[in-house]
């Protein structure tokens, strides 16, 4: 076995550790191909079930890969899997799943080196529970010792990406009423302080000057539950504190967070924010609905006013930040009064950019058994007045800062085409994340280049800069 690939689903989480599964590979002497172009003699897929429409998608890519590579073996790892609701049967020869994430390591070292994988992978689901310990030294049940040596590698680089993403949580039990993730990662635990600092170094070694920091429920690092009742001290300061510790990393300039809940910016880590340049004005705040007969359904923790009152505290302490959000769309028993009510305060915060999902019944979820069932025809038109609403409110969002400067983090050279613009200009996302498109000058820019830009005017995708000399 020489070549494999990597198909990648879902979120940043899913991405972080495609990445240590390709730099499990390449340690084990095999190179990175493309499956499009050519024959990998593996090909592992890390699939997404959080939504019906991501496993329909992992499913196709195992249909196509078994395809385009009929004589690979093809591994299927993620989420999906770790689920037993049936959308993962007759697949085929040669596809092999692997129900627990921690086995994923070991499976991969036994194919990489010669070794029968099939009686593993059995003995994989059906051996008893060995306790074993976390990274944060809790204790848990998994299925054998096998599955857990050896383990996937700390990041040394995140390729092909300018920024790279670093996770440093993992695991759910918040049970939010639509979401499938605590059957899927339900071992909530964090990285060692020492192990994130230790990476991030690496990651900035390597070139990368922004990081993104992620997890499943960033806002726990440091808990064992991202149930705030469940905890001693409900405010979580252990985010702040790594925050604080980061930023001393020599040359790197960004720090980027991923999504977190209202109640997880707390006084301490906006000190934080203000402290630091080079953390990024920029918080991704799931709000899911405005209304709270729908956020108490979803079994959110926070209503619409707590959220209002956390962006009123954000604004205040730091300089117009941009906040992104999350907002799904004709969740069961959403009234026309309930869906106002997000249009409200969508208006309200003046969002930098909204991510809007339509409602589908996701199997294995509280919220695919309740009443209330709301037409597709109503979510569809709801949906659009979403979305033009996010276009309004983004244009307003970036056109505050045309005639002022920004520096942006390049993500293309010149006569790149990126899919945001596909015109070959170079751009690249602002420190409050949207895009700049460069005006075309005598000038190379090459990718992962931090330049200093004026801002000239607000385009549909993004404001048209000009590289200052």
């Amino acid at each position: 076995m020489k070549t494999f690939a990597i198909n990648t689903l879902g979120c940043k989480v899913n991405q972080y550790e495609s990445q240590q599964i390709r730099e499990l590979l390449e340690q084990l002497g095999l190179a990175p191909v493309e499956t499009s172009k050519d024959k990998p003699d593996l090909v592992v897929i890390n699939t997404c079930c959080v939504t019906l429409s991501a496993s329909a998608k992992s499913r196709q890519y195992i249909q196509k890969a078994r395809k385009l590579s009929s004589g690979a073996v093809i591994i299927v790892t993620g989420c999906l899997p770790t689920v037993q609701i049936g959308e993962l049967n007759d697949l085929g020869k040669n596809i092999h799943l692997v129900r627990h994430r921690e086995a994923i390591a070991a499976v991969l070292s036994r194919i990489a080196t010669g070794h029968a994988l099939t009686s593993d992978c059995q003995n994989l689901q059906t051996r008893r529970d060995t306790t074993i310990k976390t990274e944060n030294n809790s204790k848990i049940k998994c299925k054998n010792k096998f599955a857990y040596q050896p383990t996937l590698p700390q990041l040394t680089t995140f390729k092909g990406h300018t920024r790279a993403f670093l996770k440093i949580q993992d695991g759910c039990d918040g049970y939010c009423s639509y979401c499938i993730i605590p059957k899927t990662r339900p071992f909530v635990h964090s990285k060692p302080v020492e192990a994130v600092i230790r990476e991030a170094q690496g990651l900035v070694e390597a070139g990368h000057k922004e990081i993104v920091v992620t997890g499943i429920f960033l806002g726990a690092f440091g808990q064992r539950s991202v149930r705030r009742k469940n905890r001693v001290n409900q405010q979580n300061d252990e985010l702040a504190n790594l925050l604080d510790k980061m930023t001393e990393i020599p040359n790197l300039a960004r720090i980027r967070l991923s999504s977190l809940e209202p109640a997880d910016v707390t006084q301490r880590l906006l000190d934080t924010f203000c402290k630091h340049r080079n953390i990024m004005p920029h918080l991704h705040l799931s709000l899911q609905s405005g209304s709270n007969a729908v956020l108490t359904r979803m079994c959110r923790q926070y209503n619409a006013d707590e959220f209002r009152e956390r962006i009123e505290l954000i604004k205040f302490r730091l300089d117009r930040p941009a906040i992104t959000t999350d907002v799904i769309v004709g969740f069961p028993g959403e009234t026309d009064s309930d869906f106002e009510a997000t249009i409200n305060l969508a208006r309200e915060v003046g969002f930098a950019k909204m991510h809007i999902f339509s409602f589908s019944p996701r199997k294995g979820t509280a919220a695919a058994s309740l009443q209330g069932v709301v037409d597709n025809r109503v979510i569809k038109k709801r949906s659009q007045i979403l979305h033009d609403l996010n276009v309004e409110l983004s244009a307003k969002f970036r056109r505050q800062f045309v005639g002022q400067t920004a520096t942006i983090l390049v993500e293309n050279s010149n006569g790149q085409a990126l899919y945001q613009s596909g015109t070959g200009q170079a751009c690249g996302r602002s420190e409050r994340y949207f895009m700049v498109y460069l005006e075309k000058t005598g000038r190379d820019f090459k990718k992962n280049e931090l330049v200093k830009v004026k801002l000239l005017e607000n385009s549909e995708n993004g404001v048209v800069g000009q590289a200052e000399t």
